[in-house]
């Protein structure tokens, strides 16, 4: 196979994680999520964890360059022409759409699409305080989760335009069963 990229993009807890893992298995994607590597950060107690923590603690993202930073590196470590990458929230800012079409472009990385999952933003913040009980998560409080929604929508919503300008972004209707689902991504693919 060869190289390709597709982002997911959606707000926290449209279901973007659990879906791409999916998605991985069925086409031999390495998933990307800077959510995961952020927490990793976190978790071996880095300065970058350090920094990261107390920007999630308040629901804010954290800066660009650091981010980007982070996915040079990793699509750095996989074997070129082999290189398969599913984004997993990322990007998030129209500057890192182009920061990331610059590396996709450096390393021949075609961008397949942009998948977007939609989801009543109800429905997410009882999905998200379901999951901080169950994965002890302490950033995920009812007061952060409305913060991050309103962050995302003031900063990641014109990537919805950005990538409709492109041709690239397809909407997926993210309520309903995992199955479902996942059927309405394949069906986009």
């Amino acid at each position: 196979m060869s190289n390709e990229a597709i982002i997911f993009m959606g707000p926290p807890g449209a279901g973007k994680g659990t879906q791409a893992n999916n998605l991985c298995k069925d086409r031999e994607l390495h998933h990307l999520s800077t959510g995961d590597m952020l927490r990793d950060h976190i978790k071996r107690e880095t300065d970058l964890g350090k920094q990261a923590q107390s920007l999630m603690d308040a629901g804010e993202l954290v800066p660009d360059d650091v981010i980007i930073g982070m996915v040079r590196s990793k699509i750095e470590e996989m074997e070129q022409g082999k290189t398969r990458i599913l984004f997993d929230g990322f990007p998030r800012t129209t500057a890192q759409a182009d920061a990331l079409a610059a590396l996709l472009d450096e390393f021949s990385i075609p961008l397949h699409c942009v998948l977007l999952l939609q989801a009543d933003e109800e429905e997410i913040v009882a999905r998200l305080l379901k999951r901080a009980v169950e994965q002890g998560r302490k950033d995920d409080n009812e007061e952060t989760i409305r913060n991050r929604m309103s962050v995302y929508r003031k900063q990641t919503q014109p990537l919805v335009e950005y990538y409709t300008e492109k041709g690239n972004l397809k909407e997926i209707n993210g309520m309903g069963t995992l199955d479902e689902v996942y059927g309405r991504i394949k069906e986009a693919l």
